[in-house]
């Protein structure tokens, strides 16, 4: 039987998503909690890869198991074993049919920037930070540049293993909230680092150093090298997927 789970995380004490030899990830945390509810090794499959220490709202995971547990018994079971950083938000059986990472016809981001003289203490794990002024308007407009189906070379970093740097992106927006710049993307889905590498382009325009079209001219530029640094993970959240209504999951991860 297939199940669908929505995770909630803080990306800062692991080395992202994906499970390897090298240290804590979230997959593995997830991974092994289950595996200890079923009483048998299960293997997750996530609608979006996270880079470490980035930060998830509802991940979603699909895995299978044949073990007789509710879904209730898989969130609040799985939950006694995730260390306090990783919480299953839901879970519920679903079609043999679905996967996590192909059903998915969208996926979401948030950044958020700090911007005041000193740096954060309490949310540093949450917020990356700017010292002088943005001006989020003019990085709203730049940034509407990028809707559309387009090739995100600028904004790809060299470790990439897509095959291809074309992406649809759907919707980006920046806004000022109090002392912060927030900026929201969704794309059908995002090449490694593209939402930083965005960001870090957009900001020089927000200090007034780069024109308006910058962000035009990087595009159709392609090369990642004249574009912006790549923007601190800490700032990032991964909202989640959006899927189809057919498939009902919960609303906060379904179009429409």
């Amino acid at each position: 039987m297939r199940h669908a789970l929505g995770i909630e995380y803080d990306g800062s004490g692991f080395l992202g998503w994906q499970r390897h030899n090298g240290g804590a990830t979230v997959q593995g945390a997830v991974e092994d909690a289950l595996a200890f509810v079923a009483d048998h090794p299960v293997n997750v499959v996530c609608s979006g890869r996270t880079d470490a220490g980035v930060h998830a709202a509802c991940q979603v995971v699909h895995f299978d198991s044949d073990a007789p547990r509710s879904p209730r018994a898989w969130m609040m079971g799985g939950n006694t074993r995730l260390p306090g950083s990783v919480r299953i938000l839901w879970c519920q059986p679903i079609d043999d049919g679905f996967h996590a990472r192909y059903a998915a016809r969208a996926r979401r981001y948030r950044y958020r920037i700090l911007i005041r003289p000193v740096p954060p203490a309490m949310l540093r794990n949450y917020l990356s930070w700017e010292r002088l002024p943005l001006d989020a308007a003019a990085m709203h407009e730049s940034a509407q540049k990028l809707v559309g189906e387009h090739d995100f070379s600028a904004f790809r970093t060299a470790q990439c293993q897509a095959k291809h740097p074309r992406r649809n992106l759907h919707d980006i927006s920046v806004r000022a909230e109090g002392d912060q710049v927030v900026i929201d993307v969704q794309a059908n889905a995002f090449l490694h680092h593209m939402v930083r590498n965005i960001v870090g382009s957009l900001v020089p325009i927000g200090r007034g150093e780069k024109p308006l079209d910058w962000m035009h001219e990087l595009l159709n530029g392609r090369d990642r090298n004249v574009a912006g640094p790549t923007a601190p993970a800490e700032g990032l959240v991964f909202l989640g997927p959006k899927y189809p209504a057919e498939w009902g999951l919960p609303a906060e991860v379904c179009l429409g």
